[in-house]
Parts: C-alpha cells; sequence; structure tokens
C-alpha cells in the first residue's frame, strides 16, 4: 500500500553531502517509496562522492551564494525535467574559522553571508523554480529545534533559522497566490552530521542533548528525514506554514532530575 502517495513522484533535493546528510536519507526514503530525486550540489568536489551515493540520478552543480548560478541551475534542470512535486532545501552554512565569539562581536560580512546562504537561498531558489513546481508541490527546509535559546556554541545561527522559519509563512502566503504549493520546515534537536562536526563545542551540547532527551538517546538523522519525507508527501497537504519540532522530547525535559542531581550536587 503506497499510504504516502509517493510513487512516480520526482523530487529536486538541495543538500547531499555525505551519508551523515539529513538530504542524503530523505532521498534514501524517497527513493524507497518509488519516487524520483534529482540532486543540486555546491561543487564538483561534492558531486564527486555524492554522485557514488545515487549514481543511477540527475545531479547539477549549484552554489547558491552566486545568484548567476540559481538562474542558470534553473536553465539546466528545466531543459531536462518538465516538473517536480516538491523540492528540499537542506542548506546552511556559517564561518566559524575565527573561532565561537559572543553574540555581540559577530562580524557584518559573516552574518550577511550565512543569512544569504542559509536563508534567502530558500527565496531565490523558490522564485526561480516556481513555475517547475507542480500546482501542489510541497517545499520543506531544514530548521533548529529552538531559535530562541541561546546556546553559545551555536553563534549566530539560531537568529539565521528564525529568519527562515519567518520566511516560510511569507512563501506560502506569496505562492498562495497562484497555486497550492506549499513550505514548511523540519526543525530537529542536535544531529550527528559531517557539517554539525565543524561547529566548535558541538560534541559536548550532543551528548547533554542526550541526556536531556527522555529516552536518554540521541535524536537520530532518520527520524528527522522522516518527518521531512512526511511534509514533501500528498498526506501532509493540510500542513502549511509550519515548523515541525522533531527533538524525541527534549524541549520537555531540561529538569530532569538526573540532569539536576549532576549540577547542583
Amino acid at each position: 500500500m503506497d499510504f504516502l502517495q509517493l510513487a512516480n513522484k520526482r523530487f529536486l533535493i538541495f543538500g547531499v553531502a555525505n551519508k551523515k546528510s539529513v538530504a542524503y536519507s530523505v532521498s534514501k526514503m524517497l527513493l524507497e517509496e518509488g519516487a524520483e530525486c534529482v540532486f543540486v550540489v555546491q561543487n564538483q568536489t561534492i558531486l564527486e562522492k555524492a554522485s557514488k551515493l545515487f549514481p543511477d540520478a540527475s545531479f547539477f552543480v549549484c552554489d547558491v551564494e552566486k545568484e548567476d548560478d540559481i538562474i542558470a541551475l534553473r536553465k539546466s534542470v528545466g531543459e531536462k525535467f518538465d516538473s517536480f512535486d516538491g523540492l528540499l532545501h537542506s542548506i546552511a552554512f556559517a564561518d566559524y574559522s575565527d573561532g565561537m565569539k559572543p553574540f555581540h562581536e559577530t562580524k557584518k560580512r559573516a552574518f550577511l553571508q550565512a543569512l544569504d546562504i542559509s536563508c534567502f537561498s530558500l527565496v531565490e531558489i523558490a522564485r526561480e523554480f516556481a513555475d517547475l513546481l507542480k500546482p501542489n508541490a510541497s517545499v520543506v527546509a531544514m530548521s533548529i529545534s529552538t531559535t530562541t535559546m541561546a546556546s553559545e556554541n551555536y553563534g549566530y545561527m539560531a537568529p539565521i533559522k528564525a529568519a527562515l522559519d519567518s520566511s516560510i509563512a511569507f512563501l506560502s502566503k506569496s505562492f498562495s497566490a497562484f497555486s497550492q504549493i506549499r513550505f514548511n520546515v523540519v526543525a530537529p534537536s542536535l544531529l550527528k552530521t559531517s557539517a554539525s562536526a565543524g561547529i566548535p563545542g558541538y560534541l559536548d551540547s550532543y551528548l547533554y542533548a542526550e541526556q536531556a532527551i527522555p529516552r536518554k538517546s540521541a535524536l537520530q538523522t532518520e527520524e528527522a528525514a522522516a518527518a521531512v519525507v512526511f511534509l514533501l508527501s500528498p498526506r501532509s497537504s493540510g500542513i502549511v506554514a509550519q515548523k515541525i519540532v522533531v527533538d524525541a522530547g527534549m524541549s520537555t525535559n531540561y529538569f530532569d532530575k538526573s540532569i539536576i542531581d549532576k549540577v547542583v550536587h
């Protein structure tokens, strides 16, 4: 039984880098459901690695920081494919090369670059691909479980993800003028991905998250991916402009007795 109704549907996937990527797990699940995935990666180096993961799929290269690249991508993709049933935006970047600094010491250039890549690229991609998305297509972006907890080791990315969360509502409204295309975000708690490995201090927070989650085991990438697949499917047609938090209950358990005992005693 094809409960998710994904068989023979086609999706444009931004952000596959390796097997630890959320986009990889999403794509793997979509393919298992009989869907087709078309991939967009940042550069040739990633292409050489990612194409080995899905050797039968079509791949395109696009640096979303460059507007001309997105326009050229639309043309190249449009020459080969006439439509898509959905799109995954799993792209984020922040420059932590100078180490983690207090938020008020964030440099304007670094903040705006991260905002451009992690948030505004979704707006540009949506605009350029609007005519290639089917009238009832689903667009999903990847956020984080909370953007108001001032996690010191996440630097300035939380405010940028907050901008992404807000953009979902405005994109849904804009597209409602000519379609039923819907936009949502999946917001996982801490995951063990290659991108997160580059964040100073992330491992300590990940280990803490394991203790804060009621089941005492961290959120798995596949759990976040499953929520994305559901949102990409027609079965989630009533969910529009929403942030779906996938944190295994972590946000309900910060005052777990075992954690308090370790801190206070």
